[in-house]
């Protein structure tokens, strides 16, 4: 492509600071942007970066359609939600215009085995009118790739076991609620962990009717199954409330998370599959003490037993370099929904993105 690769931000909370910034220095033009905060609606972006005003005012979203018309963006960066559900409206309306569409939602990473029905919806409407939609961020890279690398290393596989912990605080008000942060654990135990004390059977009549409310570990599974070429046949989530020993301050949620309150949650998938191996994989994501961190940390147990642990990585950072990374890919992929398993290997962008994109 000669020209700049044309990007709209759908939202403008956290997250898009690093987006629209990174989508910059990579040579590409932020064409518009949209929000439903009365706050930012008619902000130039440039203040929502710390950067000078570039023109480019935030529109409600109400009126969305029209802008996406008007812009012409080659691609939509979609970074709100964390479930498909919540950003079903922005996927649908890509799709219907024909526009490639990448986000940050955690379940749209691989929501074919937790949201079929609507990934379905999205899929056949993305193929009609000849665009891609996909979802990406850290987990691309750190629970997806670098686990098939070293798998792609290894003689013989018996179990892959991951864990991950990331402070809810980074990522916004949606995230840290649908971890349980600030519930008491009776709430927590009604409205969170008794969601999987169901049978295989009840869950799946629940992830067909769309109303399934996964852990991100849950799509995680799905992806490092069909990436590894792996048959699962069954798969269980346990979501258990983490606590601290003091009263914790979280700006996010906007209250003081009490000393025995759930600051978040643990949640962990196990997945059992038709050649033997097992993946018993952990997320943990709760408001953070003094003393918490983000790590990361996978073992697969085999011929031979290998562990990597990446300590302190910049989360915020990599999902959002991950996205603008990711956007040649997106643009170059077959319409559809895509999940980035079935892309191309994420590269690190050395010449302006569009010289990455195919004509």
């Amino acid at each position: 492509m000669e020209r700049k690769v044309r990007v709209v931000q759908y939202g403008t909370g956290k997250m898009s600071v690093y987006t629209m910034r990174y989508v910059l220095e990579k040579g590409g033009e932020i064409v518009g942007a949209v929000d439903m905060n009365p706050a930012v609606i008619g902000k130039d972006i440039g203040e929502i970066m710390g950067i000078e005003n570039t023109g480019v005012l935030v529109t409600d979203v109400k009126n969305a359609e029209t802008l996406l018309k008007e812009a012409k963006p080659d691609i939509v960066i979609v970074t709100t939600m964390s479930l498909l559900n919540d950003i079903k409206d922005a996927f649908m309306l890509c799709a219907r215009l024909g526009i490639n569409a990448i986000s940050t939602c955690e379940e749209a990473f691989f929501p074919f085995n937790s949201n079929p029905t609507v990934t379905d919806e999205i899929d056949k409407l993305a193929k009609e009118n000849g665009c891609t939609i996909t979802g990406s961020g850290y987990q691309d890279v750190y629970w997806g790739e670098l686990i098939s690398s070293i798998a792609g290393s290894t003689q013989k596989i018996t179990k892959i076991k991951g864990s991950s912990s990331y402070n809810v605080e980074d990522y916004g008000i949606a995230l840290a609620k649908a971890h349980g942060a600030g519930l008491t654990l009776e709430e927590f135990d009604k409205e969170v962990a008794s969601l999987d004390r169901i049978s295989e059977e009840e869950r799946q009549k629940v992830i067909n009717s769309g109303e399934y409310a996964p852990s991100y570990m849950w799509n995680v599974n799905g992806w490092l199954c069909s990436k590894l070429g792996l048959t699962p046949i069954s798969q269980t989530q346990e979501c258990v409330p983490q606590t601290y020993k003091e009263d914790i301050e979280s700006s996010t949620l906007g209250m003081t998370v009490k000393k025995g309150m759930a600051t978040g949650m643990s949640a962990v998938v196990t997945t059992k599959t038709k050649e033997g191996i097992t993946l018993e994989t952990q997320c943990i994501g709760k408001v953070y003490s003094k003393e918490d961190y983000d790590k990361n940390e996978w073992t697969i147990e085999g011929e031979p037993n290998t562990t990597i642990v990446v300590s302190r990585p910049s989360t915020v950072e990599l999902t959002c370099a991950t996205i603008v990374n990711r956007i040649p890919d997106v643009i170059n992929g077959k319409p559809g929904y895509v999940s980035t398993d079935k892309l191309d290997e994420l590269k690190y962008l050395v010449k302006p993105m569009n010289e990455y994109v195919r004509d």
